[in-house]
């Protein structure tokens, strides 16, 4: 076996180890992926090769196959650079060989690096390395009568000789692999990172108060707190530092440096010895260790925030689609208006409207009326709200509107949709080129109702940094956070499925084997040639060739085609397995597929061949009962409840419905129609110990919260969803000692809801951000519904207003 292929085998044998699969798994899989094959084909199309890893697995490989085979390729480099300095010894080639991270490479590797003239080369060019040896040699003997020894021109004196000997032993030690990994190990498992207020800085920083006095272990620091101190840090505000305990620790780092120097005796050498292990400490090692320790500490953070955004994004993209239905969408305002727009059952858009209930035109009756108008003529059943400023007002005036529609008119069902990310699309270039001959402030509200409609097809168009699930995500390395976000919509678009006459580009350009390039190709071919027959037309598409065509087939659907199976994620390549599962059936397949009973007298393993086997078959039986099934959820949506329209309106002991928007290492966040998210710490979740918040909930769920605290001042609201009501909230944060830290921690990195608050909608006016006051003033001077005769009055000038236009 040559070295590239005991190389390959080491590597696919340690994923295999890592990802719980047989390296045989392992080997197929990255043939596959080497041959250009994206994670979702051979997840979905290639079980009977990898032996059926899966979607999760396939990325953790990937992942780490270039994390290793740059390892690799560092190995060797290293190993070719010691060796041409004819410096590569038995053991050096074993301890390179044995070297399982990139950092103990770069220990191996520091004596041998080509580095700028140092102290301790001078010294060695001054004859100072025999001083060293014989200090080494001898601890008996007094350092300052052997230096007196090699004094020479260049040495004047004995304490010049010493400085020299000393930096030698110094550049030794912070080159030492073996120490340098057993002062690692000895920081990473019992440092303290110390958080400190820099003087002056309290103002400026009250956010970062949290760790204006602050220690905890190293290891211990969970990835939010990290980026609250990195980010105070970064600001000017904290200074932090990691190191061993002052007294203990610091006495025991400069021991294990001494040791390593032989300085056990009482000698006058061990004394002298002791001496330099100390300041190599101080004055180098500390240095360098607590920089690695920082950098370990923000990686590990940004890789655990990344997982949270990830996660986050992926129950996002799976939330339920309220499905096909003419929806007026609403973009609320407050000086700017409410943005109209109503779009059909596909998403094209009938008409736009911009309203002016609220202050200062407080045309509340025009407004209604034009709901009203908009509901009727164009069928509306559907009605999405967004939840930024006005929301809860705006919700309330279509209310009144649903109530009083006429007899004949279907009362539409209306929705609180998150906003998030609407005004970054409606003012991108993709939005201009979507709608070039509509307002920008309009295009939100259409935003606003395709997600409703598919919450999937219109949030893909939106950079997912935009949509506000993450957890301090503009300090984490971008670059990374892109790719792994990149990773989520091709897994959760793949999983859906696409229909091939209605995606648009940007959701086609997620499509395994596509990509933007060839997304424009399929829509310009459909917008040239009408809607696709069949999947096999495809290959008529500029540039897509029978290598994209069997990535992208099976996940593209064509309803009522030429083919049936085009509508299902049965794979081209496998339609004549298929059809020998339909003729066993002896009837039509319109009338098989969608017929669970119809396959029951069949076993999957009569259809097994030599090109496909049993998962291959299951997956056949399983489109054929329900084809082209979609795996998101059933559509809900949470009710807020009447009269708790701002944080004032809440009260300690009410039970709430509300939406999840955000989910963070140390809670969720709850939207409960206030302007505010609510905080329902980990410990509040449930009932048992929860370590991960993710085990209990997931973005977009809707759930039931009690209020146990508000503070308007700090616009902070906890809750809980525990059954005793939170009745032990308190007592908990008072036992962690910290009440509000982890609230904060996400508060010191943006508003929980990513921006949304913080970047209104283009053209929108500062009085936008006035918050629902003004809202709230306009609606109270309109009728309510409480009265009988009120609402009376208002259904009848309400339905004459209506008549007359």
């Amino acid at each position: 076996m040559d070295t590239a292929a005991r190389i390959a085998q080491k590597i696919s044998s340690e994923i295999a180890k890592e990802i719980g699969a047989a390296p045989k798994q392992v080997n197929s899989a990255v043939t596959l992926l080497d041959e250009g094959a994206t994670v979702p084909f051979v997840a979905r199309y290639r079980k009977e090769a990898t032996g059926g890893l899966d979607d999760t697995q396939l990325r953790t490989l990937a992942e780490r196959l270039s994390y290793l085979r740059e390892l690799e390729a560092r190995r060797a480099s290293i190993f070719d650079a010691i060796k041409s300095q004819d410096k590569l010894t038995e053991d050096l080639a074993v301890a390179i060989a044995k070297a399982e991270t990139k950092a103990q490479l770069e220990d191996i590797y520091l004596p041998y690096k080509t580095k700028r003239r140092t102290k301790a080369m001078i010294a060695r060019e001054n004859g100072l390395e025999p001083l060293v040896e014989a200090i080494l040699a001898d601890h008996l003997a007094d350092p300052e009568v052997l230096a007196a020894g090699y004094l020479s021109e260049a040495v004047p004196g004995t304490k010049e000789a010493l400085n020299g000997a000393r930096d030698i032993l110094t550049e030794r030690m912070t080159e030492n692999a073996g120490l340098l990994g057993r002062l690692r190990q000895f920081l990473q498992a019992d440092a303290p990172l110390t958080a400190r207020l820099i003087e002056g800085k309290e103002q400026e920083g009250a956010k970062f108060s949290d760790y204006f006095d602050h220690t905890e272990r190293w290891a211990d620091v969970p990835s939010h707190r990290a980026l609250a101190m990195l980010r105070g840090a970064n600001e000017g505000v904290l200074s932090l530092d990691i190191g061993p305990e002052p007294d203990e620790g610091v006495a025991r780092a400069e021991g294990m440096v001494a040791a390593e120097l032989g300085a056990g005796g009482t000698g006058p050498g061990d004394k002298w010895l002791r001496k330099v292990a100390g300041w190599t400490w101080r004055v180098k090692l500390s240095l360098s260790m607590m920089l690695e320790l920082m950098s370990d500490l923000r990686a590990r953070a940004q890789d655990d925030a990344i997982h949270v955004f990830a996660r986050n994004l992926k129950d996002l993209l799976f939330a339920a689609p309220a499905g096909a239905r003419p929806t007026l969408g609403l973009d609320p305002g407050i000086r700017t208006g409410v943005k109209a727009a109503v779009v059909d059952a596909t998403g094209k858009v009938l008409a736009t409207e911009t309203l002016y209930p609220f202050q200062p035109k407080n045309d509340l009756r025009g407004a209604q009326v034009s709901i009203l108008k908009l509901i009727a003529e164009h069928g509306v059943e559907l009605v999405a709200i967004g939840n930024g400023t006005a929301s809860r007002e705006t919700e309330r005036m279509v209310a009144e509107v649903i109530k009083h529609l006429p007899a004949k008119v279907k009362a539409p069902t209306k929705v609180v949709v998150s906003e998030a990310g609407a005004s970054v699309y409606s003012a991108s270039e993709l939005a201009a080129r979507e709608f070039p001959d509509l307002d920008v402030s309009l295009r939100g509200a259409v935003s606003i109702a395709r997600r409703l409609q598919d919450p999937l097809a219109e949030l893909v168009k939106i950079e997912p940094k935009s949509i506000g699930v993450g957890q301090y995500q503009h300090d984490v390395d971008q670059h990374r956070l892109s790719k792994s976000l990149e990773a989520v919509i091709e897994d959760v678009v793949n999983a859906v499925g696409v229909d091939l006459n209605m995606a648009s580009a940007p959701l086609l350009s997620h499509v395994s084997g596509l990509g933007p390039g060839l997304a424009e190709a399929i829509v310009a071919h459909r917008d040239i040639n009408g809607a696709f027959a069949s999947r096999r037309e495809l290959l008529k598409v500029a540039r897509l060739g029978p290598k994209a065509f069997e990535q992208c087939a099976g996940f593209l659907r064509i309803r009522d085609g030429k083919e049936p199976l085009d509508a299902s994620s049965v794979h081209p390549e496998a339609y004549s397995v298929a059809r020998r599962v339909i003729a066993a059936c002896g009837r039509d397949i319109r009338q098989i597929m969608g017929d669970s009973s119809a396959l029951k007298s069949l076993h999957a393993e009569q259809f097994v061949d030599e090109t496909f086997g049993l998962p291959t078959v299951r997956d056949i039986f399983s489109e054929l009962e329900k084809p082209g099934r979609d795996p998101r959820p059933s559509f809900v949506t949470a009710t807020f409840a009447e009269g708790v329209e701002t944080m004032k309106d809440l009260k300690p002991g009410m039970v709430l419905e509300g939406t999840v928007t955000n989910v963070a290492a140390f809670g969720a966040f709850v939207d409960i129609g206030v302007h505010q998210d609510g905080l329902v710490h980990v410990s509040q979740l449930a009932d048992n110990f929860v370590k991960d918040p993710h085990e209990v909930v997931k973005t977009g769920q809707v759930v039931k919260v009690t209020v146990t605290e508000v503070d308007v001042a700090r616009k902070r609201i906890a809750l809980t969803m525990r059954k005793d009501g939170g009745a032990s909230a308190r007592d908990e944060r008072n036992a962690r000692g910290s009440a509000g830290r982890d609230a904060r921690g996400g508060a010191a990195g943006g508003a929980p809801r990513g921006g949304q608050k913080a970047g209104r909608k283009p053209g929108g006016k500062p009085g936008d951000r006035s918050g629902s006051a003004g809202g709230r003033a306009a609606m109270s001077s309109s009728p309510k519904s409480s009265g009988k005769s009120e609402t009376s009055a208002l259904g009848a000038a309400l339905m004459d207003a209506f008549k007359k236009t």
